[in-house]
């Protein structure tokens, strides 16, 4: 099996990037622009942590991960570490964690449920990562 990759590190978002490019056509993202950037919180380093993903017509166009301040997405998506390694690791859906209050979303909601769908799809690529939580 490959190495595993840190969650949320430089190698990660590499093949994030990788992977979400070769496996999600615009056509399966429903030519979607927007972006969204992920906040984690109480993250095992004690950081903050992001996850910022852009999608223009359907082609994700820029993955980003670090601490401090994120970049500026159409949402802004905060929850703890363990709830988002759960969606990344396929154990939790997004639109429930977000329905149950373990995510807190800014941003247009009824656009947000709209492109659940695209977000399932994002984290079902990024559930193959091998990773290190």
């Amino acid at each position: 099996m490959a190495d595993k990759h840190v969650y949320l590190s430089q190698s990660w978002r590499d093949d994030a990037l990788k992977r979400l490019q070769t496996e999600l056509t615009p056509e399966k993202m429903n030519h979607v622009t927007t972006s969204m950037s992920n906040i984690y919180k109480n993250c095992p380093d004690g950081e903050e942590h992001f996850l910022f993903i852009e999608c223009d017509d359907g082609k994700v166009t820029r993955v980003e991960t670090g601490t401090g301040e994120p970049p500026q997405g159409v949402f802004r998506i905060i929850g703890s570490y363990e709830t988002f390694a759960r969606i990344s690791r396929a154990e939790l859906g997004a639109q429930k964690a977000l329905m149950t209050g373990k995510l807190k979303l800014k941003g247009n909601l009824a656009k947000a449920l709209r492109l659940a769908a695209v977000s399932d799809r994002l984290n079902k690529v990024l559930a193959q990562i091998p990773t290190q939580y």
